[in-house]
């Protein structure tokens, strides 16, 4: 129980040594974030489009 305690303590005392985002930056690369998956998600579909369609035509 002794062992569980003390890392608990060095955990608490490791964590008050990060360096921590601002609100500001944690939205900001929020949005980044999101905005890039929203990105490339867009490019696969039209590429998952265009690469359906054209097997679809070699086939029928």
């Amino acid at each position: 129980m002794k062992k569980i305690i003390t890392f608990i303590k060095e955990a608490q005392e490791e964590l008050k040594k990060v360096s921590w985002l601002s609100r500001e930056q944690t939205v900001k690369y929020t949005g980044i974030v999101i905005g890039v998956s929203l990105a490339v998600a867009l490019f696969l579909g039209v590429l998952d489009l265009l690469f359906s369609n054209g097997v679809g035509q070699f086939i029928v």
